[in-house]
């Protein structure tokens, strides 16, 4: 699979994405790292376990990623948003899906 992101991408994110409702799998979010809690990162949500509101979340490029392989299930309550709209680097320019 083609990584959706490269480095340098700059995002808008829509923090109001998931008031209310939990992403459901495919879905691009925007986590805390559990390891450095400052540091927020994109992620695709690869599984939803309904019954204790949290994700399993891997990046596109699995070879290079750092997921919930390494760090574990993310609560569900701890998403920042959803990534959306790429506005730089202006050649790449577009939604992001």
């Amino acid at each position: 699979m083609v990584p959706t992101l490269e480095p340098g991408d700059w995002l808008l994110v829509d923090p109001d994405a998931y008031v209310g409702m939990s992403p459901a799998v495919g879905d691009l979010v925007l986590v805390p790292d559990s390891r450095v809690p400052s540091r927020l990162l994109v992620k695709r949500v690869a599984e939803v376990d309904r019954g204790d509101h949290r994700l399993f979340v891997t990046g596109d490029a699995p070879d290079a990623s750092t997921d919930s392989r390494t760090f574990g299930w993310v609560d569900a309550a701890t998403v920042e948003g959803h990534p959306w709209f790429r506005y730089w680097p202006l050649r790449r320019l577009g939604r992001v899906r």
